[in-house]
């Protein structure tokens, strides 16, 4: 049995899960998620007291990847609406920076002719701490995660001098330039 899936998942006080045939809410003091359940192979979620369990009705292959995933699925829902998500961004290069443009939009110099607008989708904040730096906030952490892997498509970190934006802590192999003639 999946290690992962059979592992219960422990809802905190003040957070209401209500389940129904193929479709899941959490609400909690952060705001609420919705998910539907993968109802055609047959995984269910059932609630005892404050402990949620997924479970699987056999073991082929198609049902054992949904159960650990369902299982992660519906415990990233329950840590989103109590304590919700983070990503942070830096951003390197001279003369690459970020503004905040209010609690949801930022304004953003990466070297191009232009500056580049970003607008967060609804539920997601940004914060910028300092121009090279970017928060993105959330409940969803799909979203949180789509809406920072946007902004660093913007300029990825090239390999040779390190400019773009990464995430913190993102470790880029610099290469060596051209050697010139001797």
């Amino acid at each position: 049995m999946s290690r992962i899936g059979k592992s219960p998942i422990t809802v905190p006080a003040g957070v209401d899960v209500k389940l129904s045939p193929g479709h899941i809410s959490v609400k909690g003091p952060k705001g609420s998620l919705e998910r539907v359940i993968p109802g055609d192979v047959g995984i269910t979620i059932e609630q005892e007291g404050d402990t949620l369990t997924v479970a699987r009705p056999n073991d082929e292959n198609k049902t054992k990847a949904l159960h650990g995933l369902t299982r992660s699925l519906v415990n990233n829902m329950v840590i989103g609406v109590t304590e919700g998500f983070k990503k942070e961004l830096e951003i390197h290069g001279v003369g690459y920076r970020a503004e905040q443009q209010g609690p949801n939009k930022l304004r953003m110099n990466l070297g191009y002719s232009h500056t580049i607008d970003v607008e967060a989708p609804e539920g997601i904040v940004f914060e910028v701490p300092a121009q090279t730096s970017v928060i993105v906030t959330g409940i969803d952490n799909e979203i949180v995660g789509q809406v920072a892997a946007n902004i660093r498509s913007l300029r990825k970190p090239e390999p040779y001098k390190g400019k773009g934006v990464r995430y913190a802590g993102e470790r880029i192999i610099r290469k060596a330039g051209k050697a010139g003639k001797k």
